[in-house]
């Protein structure tokens, strides 16, 4: 498995298993556990996902040491604050039946966001967080937690795909030494993404699928991806990337599919943010 570098010196896999939506504790312990057996060492999990549990539980039964594994976690918007931090870390810590943590990120710039970094920072040198950073942070709330605390990020989670492609946002990121890591990296299959003509027709050069095609433009980028997927064979095609390289031809070709647009919704959003907050 490849990996990339953090800020701090830890080498994170630039590959990894994500378990959004995968709500039910038997499929998602399940799903875990062949990504596992296939390769993966980096599981993506959140608080606000409900599956910490089964995570730990798959975890547990796969029986690879422990310190090959790259498990990383979420702080969710209701558990802002400084000692809010504290007590879901030691919450996500029990459900996910570890020592210590290797990835912990605050999940929206929403909230006291700061409390929570300031927590992290104490967990970090604590020994209790590998690395730590932050999750759906736009350029200007990261360099605003960048300049006013200690510890930089290392990662910033954001949502990238072909529909979505955020260049400039990733050199800015990579300029302040912040790494990007994919969610959506399919766009969930919105805007016929899996049926697109040119990833399709790029893919079948390779004798690769859209799904391989995108992974691989995304990892040749210097971008970590974590794709879900429930199904055992596709766990198997999202691992089946590194036998391959795009030209810069193809990679040219693929940054005409970029709409600027997110394929979800608008993280400034009032009403989003509301939501987040418990607010109607």
């Amino acid at each position: 498995m490849q990996t990339i570098e953090l800020n701090n010196g830890v080498a994170m896999p630039l590959l990894g298993l994500g378990v959004y939506q995968i709500t039910d504790p038997s499929v998602c312990e399940a799903t875990v556990l062949a990504a596992i057996e296939a390769g993966y060492r980096l599981i993506d999990t959140a608080s606000a996902y409900g599956n910490e549990q089964a995570v730990g539980s798959a975890i547990k039964k796969s029986g690879v040491p422990r310190e090959e594994l790259f498990i990383t976690t979420k702080v969710w918007v209701r558990d802002t604050g400084y000692d809010n931090t504290k007590k879901a870390f030691e919450l996500s810590m029990k459900k996910l039946q570890l020592d210590y943590l290797d990835l912990y990120l605050v999940h929206q710039a929403v909230g006291d966001y700061y409390g929570s970094w300031r927590a992290l920072e104490d967990l970090y040198r604590e020994g209790k967080i590998r690395a730590i950073g932050v999750s759906n942070f736009y350029p200007e709330r990261a360099i605003d937690l960048i300049s006013h605390n200690a510890i930089p990020p290392a990662v910033n989670q954001i949502e990238v795909h072909p529909f979505y492609q955020r260049e400039a946002e990733q050199l800015f990121l990579e300029d302040k030494k912040v790494r990007v890591q994919s969610w959506a990296s399919f766009a969930e299959g919105r805007n016929n993404f899996f049926t697109n003509e040119l990833l399709w027709d790029i893919g079948r050069r390779y004798n690769k699928s859209v799904a391989q095609v995108t992974l691989r433009w995304l990892i040749q980028r210097g971008i970590a991806v974590i794709p879900k997927s429930v199904h055992r064979e596709r766990l198997m095609e999202n691992y089946d990337i590194w036998d391959f390289t795009l030209t810069l031809e193809n990679m040219e070709a693929i940054a005409d599919l970029d709409t600027r647009q997110s394929a979800f919704f608008n993280h400034r959003d009032p009403t989003i943010i509301a939501r987040w907050a418990g607010r109607k």
